[in-house]
């Protein structure tokens, strides 16, 4: 991960962890992207980004407990940060601005 940027897998756990909002802990992370990419996706790869994107400071974590079937768990979830939510906007324009254009040249899809 760059000062600027994010890698493809970064990239991608930081939209989901924004999607999901207050959901957002590592196997519901897990399971968005791959409902969403049709890819499988190390769970491994999913801890190691996360904790990438919190020393980065581009996600806070907080850990809750949990309560299912009379079994209380601790969760870590996350949250996107003021500094995540900044890079994926300026992301988002660069990537829309390198797409403008292209349409034709794709056949028409997106």
């Amino acid at each position: 991960m760059t000062k600027e940027g994010l890698g493809d897998l970064e990239h991608q756990v930081l939209l989901v962890a924004l999607r999901l909002e207050a959901n957002a802990y590592s196997a519901a992370i897990v399971g968005e992207l791959e409902a969403r990419t049709g890819r499988d996706v190390a769970p491994a790869a999913v801890y190691i980004a996360l904790r990438r994107l919190e020393e980065g400071g581009y996600v806070r974590s907080s850990v809750r407990e949990k309560e299912a079937r009379g079994v209380t768990r601790e969760r870590r979830y996350f949250d996107v940060s003021a500094r995540g939510l900044a890079l994926l906007r300026t992301a988002r324009r660069r990537y829309l601005n390198l797409w403008e254009g292209l349409e034709p040249l794709l056949g028409g899809s997106r």
